[in-house]
């Protein structure tokens, strides 16, 4: 099957050019570019030194970072009693589930949808009835949730052939259909499966699932060999599965782990009493609504904008090293502390850590382009199923475009709108961070758009009204064969004043994943103070 592959000049799917006669383009629009703490993680990485010391706190527990993770760990704290909590934000806060506004329109920078928890996700459940999205009693089989945040029919379509069709899934011939009932057969199979213990071979978070050996062992071979193995071959399958690993992994099949791939497809069994199986929570704001939940939820608890640079482990008490927002050098003294960073973050200010968890045993990460696009209206469609929520080029070379206002619109458009446009799932990751990195902003902007120029025709850009690009280099880990295994895996069972906390220990950046580690930790802590 072919690939695109990461192109080290500008990417081959550009705007299109104006056609001579039409009239002529206007000028770009404006374009801002966001690089979350890419200069606080070049300074850790460089060395830069410090200013001196202008103050010093204290708390019983610290908590570093305020992404999912983190926000979890203080949500959970606060909601058994603890008060003596002090959040550092880090250098985005609400981490990969971060969101933004542009011309007024709340817009995802990051993660932009939670699909139904299923019963063995009860951290999840629990979160999301506490902050009023799952009404009633979340041990029930299928709770009801809040129908302003199940996502809205259109949910999803496909462009194939200049054709929109309804669903993510190739049906376009007999063939396709064929090949995605065998598979989607399979995969059932699959998320009926129990290992020798039990347990489900494939659920959330994680920790629950089987640890059967011979499930395990799908671990030591990548996706695309398995799918071979099995005779799922068939090309618009092959992409469509593609388009799912880069989608959540940040990799396409022939990088991701076989265990990884079919946990994607087998490990979501969440029912709604409101809703269609397969239904998924979203808003305009993507994640960061659940991230705004708990901060509200956090009003009461100290929080510090800043980052901390380094982290000295001592017997009775944990010092920390915190530059602030406005660039003051603040000393910590916690009792205990959650330090829910990236690992690749982590282990340079946490020497524990950096003994414990070599450079090399740091599980590879993928990059992330998000573009949000201000839009003076909405484009004209090509024929076949109208605007969706996730719009999704087949044979394009992103990850399709999401509508901010989606939810809006079951009534009526709105005169303004922002798409969103995913780009992910490079097969050379250093060489699509150095491009990242390098890159024009004309040539970044370009690259985002692919999908969106291969959706419509050129006229469209004449709607676009404001730009952000969102640029993480080291967004997500990937789940290569072997990470279930992986050292990072082994600080779930780390002792002492520090405990580290964030999706990075599971190999896979998902929400349930991140929420775990964070209440997990909580949780040890409850247990000791």
């Amino acid at each position: 099957m072919k690939r695109r592959r990461f192109l080290t000049s500008a990417p081959a799917l550009a705007s299109l050019p104006w056609l001579p006669g039409c009239t002529p383009a206007l000028a770009p629009p404006p374009v801002a570019v966001v690089r979350p703490g890419l200069r606080e993680g070049h300074a850790l990485r460089d060395g830069t030194s410090l200013p001196p010391p202008s103050g010093e706190l204290r708390c019983a527990i610290a908590i570093l970072g305020s992404g999912v993770a983190g926000l979890s760990a203080a949500w959970r704290l606060a909601r058994e009693g603890q008060r003596d909590l002090l959040l550092i934000d880090g250098p985005e806060p609400d981490g990969n589930a971060a969101g933004g506004v542009l011309g007024g329109i709340a817009c995802p920078r990051g993660a932009h949808y939670l699909p139904l928890p299923g019963s063995e996700a009860m951290h999840v459940r629990e979160l999301l009835a506490d902050l009023g999205v799952l009404y009633g009693d979340p041990r029930v089989a299928a709770p009801e949730y809040d129908e302003q945040v199940l996502v809205h029919p259109a949910a999803e379509r496909t462009l194939a052939g200049g054709v929109w069709r309804e669903g993510l899934m190739p049906d376009r011939t007999p063939e396709d259909a064929a090949a995605a009932t065998r598979f989607n057969s399979a995969m059932r199979a699959w998320a009926a499966h129990r290992g020798a213990d039990g347990r489900h071979a494939f659920t959330l978070p994680l920790a629950a699932c089987s640890q059967d050996a011979a499930l395990r062992a799908l671990d030591r071979q990548t996706f695309d060999v398995w799918l071979d193995a099995h005779g799922h071959r068939h090309a618009p399958l092959r992409r469509y599965i593609d388009y799912a690993m880069r989608d959540d992994y940040g990799a396409p099949a022939s990088v991701v782990s076989a265990w990884a791939g079919l946990h994607y497809f087998a490990s979501r069994r969440g029912e709604a009493r409101n809703a269609e199986p397969g239904t998924v929570l979203t808003w305009p704001q993507g994640l960061a609504a659940l991230c705004a939940g708990m901060r509200e939820r956090l009003r009461n608890t100290r929080t510090l904008a800043g980052h901390a640079v380094h982290i000295a482990e001592g017997r009775h008490q944990v010092r920390i090293t915190v530059i602030t927002a406005d660039g003051r050098r603040v000393l910590l003294n916690a009792d205990h502390v959650i330090c829910a960073m990236p690992l690749h973050v982590a282990r340079r200010i946490d020497p524990a850590l950096a003994d414990a968890l070599p450079r090399e045993a740091l599980p590879a990460s993928a990059p992330w382009l998000v573009a949000n696009l201000l839009l003076d209206g909405f484009p004209h469609e090509k024929p076949g199923v109208d605007l969706a929520w996730d719009n999704v080029v087949h044979e394009g070379p992103g990850l399709g475009y999401v509508v901010a206002s989606h939810q809006w619109t079951r009534l009526a458009r709105p005169s303004a709108t922002v798409f969103t446009a995913y780009q992910s799932g490079w097969r050379d990751v250093s060489g699509a961070r150095r491009w990242l990195a390098e890159a024009s902003d004309e040539a970044l902007l370009d690259f985002a758009l692919a999908d969106l120029d291969a959706a419509y025709d050129p006229r469209w850009r004449r709607r676009i009204r404001a730009v952000e690009l969102v640029l993480r280099g080291h967004a997500m880990p990937l789940p290569e064969p072997g990470f279930i295994d992986a050292p990072a895996r082994s600080l779930r069972d780390r002792s002492g004043r520090v405990l580290h906390a964030h999706a990075d220990l599971s190999g896979m950046s998902l929400f349930e994943e991140a929420s775990w580690w964070g209440e997990r930790a909580a949780h040890r802590l409850l247990g000791r103070t």
